[in-house]
């Protein structure tokens, strides 16, 4: 007897205020056994404090998910628009540090 291939439809709501965006240009990222939080931050120039924007929990198994995705968009961007230049005076804060469990 054949498997059908039952496809679902997920239906995805992008409320106007989120879909405006929220510019970061700094992350923090830190993880317990469980979870991985990642706060997204910006910091204007010749101010010391960075105001966080949004933080994300996630499981380290949707962390992991998150992560090819992120590098399978980096890499069709690249093909389409050329290199990204890797400027490390400009790179992204990795605060990489282990936390308590929640």
């Amino acid at each position: 007897m054949a498997e059908e291939n039952k496809s679902t439809q997920l239906n995805v709501e992008l409320p106007a205020e989120v879909a405006e965006g929220t510019y970061v240009n700094m992350a923090f990222i830190a993880h317990s056994s469980s979870e991985i939080i990642m706060d997204f931050a910006r910091i204007m120039p010749g101010v010391k404090n960075a105001k966080v924007k949004s933080r994300l929990i996630v499981s380290p198994e949707n962390a992991k998910r998150f992560l090819k995705a992120l590098q399978d968009n980096i890499s069709k961007y690249e093909q389409n628009f050329g290199k990204i230049k890797d400027n490390e005076s400009r790179q992204i804060t990795m605060d990489v540090s282990t936390i308590g469990e929640a």
